[in-house]
């Protein structure tokens, strides 16, 4: 038994945010359905960087998100469609969406019209910043919410910041939170048969993280400091030069520092003033750095990584992407699903990251096409094949 087998989501979500979120219900074994306008479907469908694909509306984006789930098309525009939404409805556990404050409400097919249908239900709306507020109506994409929450102030050094993170982090842990929230209402309706609505905001979801960051300012009274790949915690902490590149260490412990020292034959910096005890080596990190990078640069990487890990100092490699993914641990964990997807081929998909020994979770079914299930699923509401052809004539599915 799958850990969701029998929980029903409708997700109507777009892009990343909602996807990502319903993607690790699907892993656990939900049943996800994608609710889609009849159109184009999911603006993933076309965002990604093979043309080919998004002109068969299977963008690289979409088919990141969405293993596992079904397609059915509506065009929640039309009266017919909301009827039979409102029938999928009753049947299902979970709505998400990640539409603007007050768009579904305008649909006529708000948590207030949907509760009366189905008063178990759990209703997730996911937003830039909410569903009330000073700021609840304003768009937002993941690097405005970047901006917004400090994210970008932070990061990098004197010489480039602002600077946005490489990757949509803003909306990707959105999502993850979203995906617990409902997870816990579900736990929640579990124990009490009772339903609720969950309001999700990218720019709550994403402050928490810079938690060390918030305090040491809000509590310590200390402004973030750009040190770009250090480590604010600690020194030596950070990236270092060696013979063919560069590497991380984290030398954290007053232990670590030590042994490191002695390992590079710099054993008389241990008792250098400036480097002695933590707080010190913090404040002249820039004088400590050029030190280490002169005795780092005689060997490679490769060779201070297991030198420097088998005396019990945290170091690694610094790896392009491609390399990364191919690593033996990333394999050893089955990170990767093997995926055959209709009109594309065979590709490796993102697995669930968390393992359950009981209730293994993972992908099982390549993304849907667009409107891949809506037969199979109208018809388990009671509609006739006859009915949907008819509906399909008037772009309604």
């Amino acid at each position: 038994m799958k850990l969701m087998e029998g929980v029903r989501v409708l997700d109507l979500t777009n892009v990343l945010s909602g996807p990502f979120s319903t993607l690790h219900l699907a892993w656990l074994g939900a049943e996800v359905i994608k609710i889609e306008n009849p159109k184009d479907g999911d603006l993933a469908r076309k965002l990604g960087c093979v043309p080919d694909y998004n002109r068969k509306l299977m963008g690289t984006s979409f088919l990141a998100q969405n293993a596992n789930k079904k397609s059915v098309t509506l065009n929640l525009k039309q009266d017919k469609a909301k009827e039979i939404f409102k029938k999928l409805v009753a049947t299902a556990d979970v709505v998400v969406e990640n539409f603007r404050p007050g768009v579904m409400d305008r649909l006529g097919i708000g948590y207030d019209v949907l509760k009366g249908i189905n008063p178990k239900l759990i209703y997730c709306a996911i937003s830039g910043f909410g569903q009330t507020g000073p700021d609840a109506f304003k768009p937002a994409y993941d690097q405005i919410i970047q901006g917004l929450s400090g994210v970008m102030a932070v990061n990098g050094d004197e010489r480039l910041n602002p600077l946005r993170a490489g990757f949509p982090i803003c909306d990707t842990v959105g999502g993850l939170n979203a995906a617990f929230a409902i997870s816990s209402a579900l736990y929640y309706k579990e124990k009490t048969g009772i339903g609720q609505f969950v309001d999700v905001a990218l720019l709550d979801s994403i402050m928490p993280l810079m938690g060390w960051v918030v305090a040491n300012l809000m509590i310590g009274g200390q402004q973030p400091q750009l040190i770009g790949n250090e480590n604010f915690t600690a020194a030596p902490s950070g990236v270092f030069k060696t013979k063919d590149g560069y590497i991380n260490i984290a030398a954290n412990k007053q232990e670590q520092w030590e042994s490191l020292a002695d390992i590079l034959k710099l054993s008389e910096l241990k008792e250098d003033p400036r480097f002695k005890d933590r707080d010190t080596r913090k404040k002249n990190r820039y004088e400590l750095k050029p030190l280490l990078d002169e005795k780092l640069s005689e060997q490679e990487t490769e060779f201070w990584v297991e030198t420097l890990n088998k005396n019990g100092i945290p170091s690694g490699a610094i790896l392009d992407m491609e390399t990364a993914l191919s690593a033996p641990q990333v394999e050893f964990r089955k990170t990767f699903a093997n995926v055959n997807v209709e009109g594309i081929g065979d590709l490796k998909l993102f697995n669930m990251t968390a393992k359950f020994d009981k209730t293994p979770g993972g992908v099982e079914s390549a993304p849907p096409t667009l409107s891949q299930h809506t037969e199979e699923i109208l018809t388990g509401i009671g509609l006739t094949l006859e009915e949907i052809k008819d509906l399909r004539e008037k772009e309604i599915v």
